[in-house]
């Protein structure tokens, strides 16, 4: 529990600098400094996994599944690799809802910081909800290994659509509880107009990529669950692909159609902890098969995008493009 504890408040910690000092103006965020604050994030990702074979070899952590400091720490890896992956359709998703709400890039880091805050609570009920299932129940990994089967079915034969944030179910709602104006002021969530307090873009941007991110998780969290089913693995790798993915999300929103095979790496990591998952009661796969087809499998998308990318000539990037100046 020590170790919990001092783990949770090192990421309010964390927030608290990142909100505070680092971030304590409104800015836009330079390519710059997204690449910068992407490398401290994922250093510190990588970091902590010596952390993690420190906690296993000396006990200070509850070991509820026997597991080796080697192992322990490779899915730790392992998971925040999975994590770290399917996070790319989140970040192209966010970057539609900025575009469709018009919120000026100054203001996009407040809106992540407050989301990802969100995101936190949210996947850390999910892993507690998910891995009691798995404990109580042995057939849950059945269901989540198919769900993920399914998942990665679904993304290989889909084709690409166009996300309109403003004609989701979410959107329609908040529209009927309470009211909502296109104007803002400066960062605020809500604005006073005349004798009612009204939403601004940002508080309704907040609350779609809230509720994106928990569609998001039903396919993380099963994905993590079928690497490792202890607690503190699955929470940790899951908190700092989260905590990196807004200086991911300003690095990469207008980089994304450079990758476009990158939705096929996600295919076969999805299809092969789904199976994975199917099979955990027949056959144990070991650390480094599932490190090494996830890795293979991110850097083959990647590499394919970009060879593909630097033959033809007449594709260019995804721009998403908000105008800076407030309405």
């Amino acid at each position: 529990m020590t170790v919990w504890i001092i783990f949770i408040l090192c990421i309010i910690l964390f927030l608290a600098l990142d909100l505070g000092i680092f971030n304590r103006k409104a800015h836009v965020i330079s390519t710059k400094e997204a690449t910068m604050w992407t490398i401290i994030w994922v250093s510190m990702s990588l970091i902590f996994s010596g952390v993690i074979y420190w906690l296993y070899y000396s006990g200070n952590v509850d070991n509820i599944d026997n597991l080796t400091p080697r192992g322990a720490t490779l899915k730790y890896i392992t998971g925040y690799l999975i994590e770290l992956s399917l996070s790319v359709d989140n970040i192209f998703v966010i970057a539609v809802i900025f575009n469709s709400f018009k919120i000026p890039r100054k203001y996009q880091h407040r809106v992540l910081f407050w989301g990802i805050l969100g995101a936190i609570v949210f996947r850390a009920l999910m892993i507690l909800f998910g891995v009691v299932l798995i404990k109580k129940f042995f057939f849950t990994t059945y269901i989540f290994g198919a769900f993920l089967l399914y998942t990665a079915a679904k993304m290989l034969i889909k084709k690409d659509s166009e996300y309109h944030p403003k004609n989701s179910f979410v959107y329609r709602v908040l529209r009927r509880i309470m009211p909502v104006t296109t104007k803002m002021e400066g960062q605020s969530f809500f604005i006073q107009i005349r004798h009612i307090k009204a939403a601004t873009p940002l508080f309704i941007a907040l609350v779609i990529i809230e509720f994106t991110d928990i569609l998001f998780a039903l396919d993380s969290v099963p994905a993590i669950l079928a690497i490792t089913s202890d607690p503190f693995l699955v929470f940790s790798s899951n908190i700092f692909a989260i905590l990196g993915l807004r200086s991911m999300y300003f690095f990469l929103a207008n980089m994304l159609a450079k990758f476009e095979y990158l939705k096929y790496s996600l295919v076969v990591i999805l299809s092969f902890v789904g199976v994975k998952l199917i099979l955990s009661h027949h056959y144990d796969f070991p650390e480094w098969l599932s490190l090494s087809v996830i890795a293979t499998s991110l850097a083959g998308g990647i590499l394919i995008s970009l060879s593909k990318k630097n033959s033809t000539s007449d594709d260019s990037p995804l721009e998403f493009q908000v105008d800076d100046s407030e309405e």
